[in-house]
């Protein structure tokens, strides 16, 4: 597969964005992309479904190379960020404005609190049976005035029956925002599809982040996750499941990223001496 990386900014609803594997990444930081997310609850649900917020990482990006559902679903999305240090890397390698990182781990109390401040609610919708559950109960422990409208886990197939009643029980509770936890590409295109059938103000992917809220899975050390090598202490975690994600995408994720580099600077025109 050919592979095509525009970079620069291309903004999209008046937002400063690069563009990185050709997915259109935010550039403003956390607080003015939880602010942006939150005031849309505020307005008239769109008859179109609800705004979309997705994230990319390496691996995300890596699959969106090969899947082009994927892809299409993150391009049609209102809002991608970044989630990993390997986008910023990217954007630095490539001469792209470098994203601000937003972290599940860290944003989900920062939109917890706004949420308990505007009266705003939420839905779990993703990970094991009972994770789920108990990440709902962590947020009500930590924040008692948080409107938590229900919590389901996300082992079913889209466009299943089970899919159907997932759809029904979101509706029936007209959740504001509905977090949606089941892995990449899963949970994007259960969004793609299923979106517009959401009674919702916005529907957001975000990975494993019921496991870190629920305590099952423990936090890297800071000083490797503030240094871009939380992937390490994930791998050593999970070395069964996040093996492949690491030891195989992260090479090919620089390989592209530096091929990329290589084509963009043989493309340049030569600079004229003076």
């Amino acid at each position: 597969m050919q592979m095509t990386m525009e970079v620069g900014t291309a903004p999209r609803r008046g937002q400063r964005q690069a563009r990185i594997f050709d997915i259109p990444v935010e550039l403003d930081p956390p607080r003015d992309l939880l602010e942006r997310i939150t005031g849309w609850v505020r307005e008239d649900r769109s008859p179109d479904g609800p705004r979309q917020v997705m994230y990319v990482n390496a691996h995300v990006l890596n699959q969106s190379r090969e899947d082009p559902h994927l892809r299409d679903a993150l391009e049609a999305a209102d809002l991608v960020y970044c989630d990993g240090y390997g986008v910023r890397l990217a954007a630095r390698a490539l001469d792209a404005p470098v994203p601000h990182r937003m972290t599940g781990a860290d944003w989900v109390w920062d939109l917890a609190a706004l949420c308990e401040a505007q009266g705003a609610s939420i839905y779990l919708l993703g990970s094991e049976p009972m994770v789920s559950q108990r990440a709902a109960q962590r947020l009500r422990a930590r924040f008692p005035r948080l409107r938590v409208a229900g919590s389901h886990h996300g082992y079913f197939d889209p466009g299943s029956p089970h899919s159907d009643r997932v759809v029904e029980d979101v509706n029936a509770r007209r959740p504001d925002i509905v977090l949606v936890g089941m892995g990449s590409p899963k949970q994007e295109l259960w969004v793609r599809g299923t979106a517009a059938r959401l009674d919702a103000g916005v529907v957001w992917t975000v990975g494993a982040l019921f496991d870190y809220v629920s305590g099952r899975v423990p936090r890297a050390p800071a000083w490797l996750a503030d240094n871009g090598l939380e992937w390490i202490f994930r791998l050593a975690v999970e070395p069964q499941r996040m093996w492949r994600r690491y030891l195989v995408g992260n090479p090919q994720f620089l390989t592209r990223v530096m091929a990329q580099a290589r084509a963009g600077r043989t493309d340049r025109p030569p600079q004229r001496r003076h």
